[in-house]
């Protein structure tokens, strides 16, 4: 996902100031352009080819950029949009944001579109070192991203959270962590247990259970995760469709605004209804706080405030999300935030 760089170096179509340079100087000036924009070679080496100096190869090209001899034209594929990118990676001090178009058809029928899950796929590509400890978490994103993978270096693969729905594993969360531990050709470590248990008693009987229990240890080893975000509404967050109206009426009491693997936001970022994660099988808030880089993946307009408000918690580090997300976090949402790399929690605690 890299930026392309195309380079012409032409001197029989410069541009009309380039004319005033004479016959030998555009030769030249081509030829040390062609050496140092394509072929690589630096200035020294190319010095040394022409029996100049360094400082003269070097106005030599600033004079060939200025009299349009050389023409630089940076770009990235038509789906990615390198400015929204670039600002709202400044805008929440990210490490990495990066925006796609949103689908045609409209995000409101789509809220995890799949075309970011291939984008993250190809994030973690560039992410992931050989030895690195892969965190997944529950989400339509995270098993789009999972599905969209054919590249990771050797690592180990973990599941950071149960499933929506222990019935669905196949084809959720131990899916996907078993998709990347294939593709890696690294261990894999799923969790085969809900998300979400009926009280606090059950949730913590499974955490001592022998499989869950050794996933568990991992998560002090984790350097690289992938998250998906949830607004509190119905079909936006997994976590609010799992609960009772009556508990979702209480949170919703509480100012819930978002939700990330299980854990509940404010629009400040600030984590309410914290009783909840007692009945939860997740990684904690202060390991996810912990781990060197945390990739969330997330867009539409009706998730946009929660990205917001997840974006102000200090446990994501890199954002993948659209275009319509990114309007809203870059033209409507609240007082810039602290920065994200800052990991600062903004209960203090």
């Amino acid at each position: 996902m890299n930026s392309s760089e195309e380079i012409a170096v032409s001197a029989m179509s410069a541009g009309r100031s380039a004319l005033r340079m004479g016959p030998a100087e555009l030769v030249q000036a081509a030829a040390m352009a062609r050496r140092f924009y394509l072929e690589g070679k630096s200035k020294i080496q190319i010095a040394e080819e022409f029996g100049v100096s360094r400082f003269k190869v070097a106005r030599v090209l600033e004079t060939a950029l200025e009299r349009d001899l050389v023409r630089i034209e940076i770009r990235v594929p038509a789906e990615l949009d390198a400015e929204r990118s670039d600002a709202l990676r400044a805008r929440y001090g990210l490490r990495h944001a990066v925006v796609v178009e949103s689908p045609a058809d409209g995000e409101e029928t789509s809220p995890d579109p799949e075309n970011l899950g291939e984008v993250a796929a190809d994030l973690l590509g560039e992410l992931v070192s050989e030895g690195d400890v892969l965190g997944l978490a529950w989400g339509r994103s995270t098993i789009h991203m999972a599905a969209a993978l054919d590249r990771l270096p050797p690592c180990t693969v973990v599941q950071l959270t149960g499933v929506y729905d222990a019935g669905t594993a196949e084809r959720g969360s131990v899916e996907a962590v078993r998709r990347a531990a294939q593709v890696s050709g690294g261990e894999a470590h799923p969790i085969y247990a809900p998300m979400l248990l009926p009280d606090p008693a059950t949730a913590a009987a499974l955490r001592n259970q022998t499989g869950i229990a050794r996933a568990f240890e991992y998560f002090d080893k984790v350097t690289v995760a992938a998250v998906s975000i949830g607004s509190w509404e119905p079909g936006i967050s997994t976590v609010h469709d799992m609960l009772s109206d009556e508990e979702r009426a209480h949170y919703a009491s509480l100012g819930v605004a978002a939700e990330m693997s299980a854990h509940l936001f404010d629009a400040e970022g600030r984590r309410v209804g914290r009783d909840l994660g007692e009945r939860c099988i997740t990684v904690e808030a202060d390991r996810l706080r912990r781990i060197p880089e945390v990739v969330a993946i997330a867009g539409g307009q009706r998730k946009a405030a929660a990205i917001d408000a997840v974006l102000r918690s200090g446990l994501v580090t890199s954002l993948v999300t659209d275009t319509a997300a990114a309007d809203f976090l870059l033209n409507e949402a609240g007082p810039r935030p602290r920065p994200a790399l800052d990991r600062a929690d903004p209960d203090g605690i």
